[in-house]
């Protein structure tokens, strides 16, 4: 697995003098590379393999010191990390201080946007293409590489359609490998699909075109007769009838693994004027067997265990300790076995979900709408308008994408939706595009939303059954953590009641989410030092345990209160303000949480740990906190 080319690559401009046997040498070791880090680390990996090829010919056409590229989804960006200088520095992709997993502008200039949402990158590169325009700068081109799992987003046809109107020049090379995470959905999928059929396209189109236009124009009814032959002959040879219709010129579909050929065309389309979309089919795990056969398992999988000699993968490592998305599939499932109403949603998260066990049981009430969360929060709204009680299971950071939809379509109407907010709080090595730091500010401003967080695995199951019996809308979150549970009697979830955990004289650990079993840890600890510190999981973060909370506020010395969210607008300010409604002292109160600034990516523990929210941070502030309110005494 030893790289001869590899190394050499300090920028593009080292691939030119390259042999076309030579680049077929260079895009091994690149895949090589890929493989090697994996046996290091988790990393994203199938859809980095299928654009290798496609990294490689748009560097040898273009040149992005001055041109314009944008990767969306930037989980690809690997293959384009390995040829823009940071070759020396890949093994450290992920970790603690080294390279980011997706495209990051202080790395390099030849990454223009922190891209980890999908769906941006035509709209973007548009607005690079008009400003270059407004500049004075049109010799320069942009490029939008988008795959077909995030087609379907809806701002990517807000964009189509602006660019079209604006009939600008842009390139748009759709990346169509018949996958998003899982594989991709809905009716575009099938229109791809059957482009990839039309093995007739590509010889046809010019002596179609030709023909058509050989035809005769004659009056009245014959005229519009011979209009319907020209529009079915174009729909039947034709692909891309929607991409023209919204002004772009559709070329494809074409082999995106075919490096000559790739060149070839896109030399072909680089000077030609107005809006083009590129038709690129490729295989997400292209040159990776066992990443080709299952995509699904290889976009991000466990670490390599054992490689053969030749670069194969023969085993991956397996194991670990259950996770809260687990707690909480399973109580999914079990709401849908109990309740033929409740329906789950997704946003091409099946499987970061753990729902492939409730799609396979509950096809009918399982709804995949691909990468379009604002549609399928608004989807939910009707759901519950007709009846149904419906879960709209998605990451934290995702969501987000939904906001206008949750507050119109949702709070507003005061319909029963449940969110389940998978990956919140710190995602570790996935970084500030996915870190899911904002949901309890931004839920906890609509009124109708109850806003709660199970403090560990105890909590998760009865509080999914609290928000499906709740008349409203109602959110919980959990994070991309292993399980943790607290041995006690638990409290049975009722709304506005947190859980006293434990009273104590000396202060008190208020945790909102699973940072609950940490407090607890931190107590037993503080305890053994002499300092008698309690701890309440609060659960709920609206409407808040007012009694309780108020009560710890009034009577003891210190309240600190833990949250893995930000601390802006988060649990800890929703307790500020109660306390100041109340007209209390709040100078006993202090803040624990997601400081105001973007968390860079690292493991999640060294992050916690960083924030002083781990077991010896949370002891730090109340020893720190303590001292100070002995010393004003």
């Amino acid at each position: 697995m030893s790289s001869a080319i590899l190394p050499t690559i300090q920028s593009p401009a080292d691939l030119h003098p390259l042999t076309d046997a030579q680049l077929a040498q260079l895009a091994q070791e690149m895949r090589d590379e890929l493989v090697r880090v994996l046996s290091i680390r988790p990393a994203h990996f199938a859809s980095n393999l299928g654009v290798v090829e496609l990294c490689l010919a748009l560097h040898l056409t273009f040149d992005f010191t001055k041109d314009r590229l944008i990767w969306d989804t930037g989980h690809q960006i690997y293959p384009h990390k390995l040829i823009t200088g940071r070759y020396s520095n890949f093994e450290s992709i992920r970790t603690r201080g080294g390279l980011m997993g997706y495209p990051n502008p202080h790395e390099s200039p030849y990454d223009l946007f922190m891209t980890g949402h999908a769906g941006c990158s035509v709209s973007c590169a548009l607005g690079l293409r008009v400003g270059d325009d407004l500049l004075g700068r049109e010799e320069q081109h942009s490029v939008a590489v988008i795959g077909d799992g995030a087609f379907p987003s809806g701002i990517v046809y807000e964009a189509l359609n602006n660019t079209g109107g604006l009939n600008k020049n842009l390139l748009v090379i759709l990346n169509d490998n018949q996958m998003s995470i899982c594989p991709r959905v809905g009716a575009l999928a099938r229109c791809l699909d059957q482009a990839r059929l039309t093995n007739i396209y590509q010889g046809s189109k010019r002596q179609l075109r030709s023909i058509l236009a050989r035809l005769p124009v004659v009056g009245d009814m014959a005229n519009q007769a011979f209009e319907g032959v020209r529009d079915g002959l174009k729909a039947l040879l034709t692909g891309g009838m929607l991409f023209e219709e919204l002004g772009f010129r559709y070329i494809g579909p074409i082999d995106g693994h075919d490096l000559p050929t790739l060149r070839r065309w896109l030399r072909d389309v680089k000077d030609q004027k107005g809006p083009i979309l590129l038709h690129v089919l490729t295989v997400k795990g292209h040159g990776v067997e066992q990443a080709s056969n299952d995509p699904v398992t290889y976009h991000t999988p466990p670490v390599f265990e054992k490689i053969g000699p030749d670069g194969t993968i023969l085993s991956l490592k397996r194991g670990g300790s259950k996770a809260y998305t687990d707690a909480a599939s399973a109580a999914i499932h079990k709401a849908m076995q109990d309740d033929p109403k409740v329906v789950v949603i997704t946003a091409a998260m099946c499987q970061g979900n753990k729902l492939e066990k409730i799609r396979a049981e509950f096809p009918d009430r399982f709804f995949d709408t691909g990468i379009c969360e604002s549609h399928a929060v608004a989807f939910a709204a009707g759901l519950a308008k007709a009846g149904m009680r419906p879960i709209a299971d998605i990451y934290s950071t995702f969501l987000q994408r939904s906001y206008d939809q949750i507050f119109q379509e949702v709070a507003l109407q005061n319909l029963p939706v449940t969110f389940c907010l998978d990956r919140a709080g710190l995602t570790g090595p996935d970084g500030p595009t996915h870190h899911g730091c904002f949901d309890t500010t931004y839920l906890r401003l609509f009124p109708n939303m109850v806003v709660m967080a199970p403090g560990d695995e105890l909590d998760v199951a009865p509080m999914l059954r609290f928000a499906l019996g709740h008349s409203g809308p109602a959110s919980l979150r959990y994070p991309k953590a292993s399980l943790e549970r607290v041995d006690r009697s638990v409290a049975p979830i009722e709304l506005a009641q947190a859980e006293i955990f434990e009273w104590a004289t000396d202060g008190m650990l208020v945790a909102y989410g699973t940072l609950f079993p940490t407090c607890v840890k931190a107590a037993e600890r503080l305890r053994e030092e002499g300092i008698e510190v309690g701890v309440i999981n609060a659960r709920f973060a609206k409407p808040l345990d007012t009694a309780t909370l108020l009560k710890a506020v009034e009577d003891l010395p210190l309240v600190v209160t833990v949250e893995e969210g930000t601390l802006q607008g988060g649990f800890g300010s929703a307790v500020l303000e109660a306390a100041n409604a109340a007209g209390l002292d709040t100078r006993n109160i202090v803040r624990l949480g997601i400081p105001d600034r973007f968390v860079q990516h690292a493991e999640r523990a060294e992050l916690l740990a960083e924030l002083g929210l781990d077991v010896n941070g949370i002891c730090d502030t109340v020893r720190r906190s303590l001292a100070t309110v002995r010393d004003s005494i």
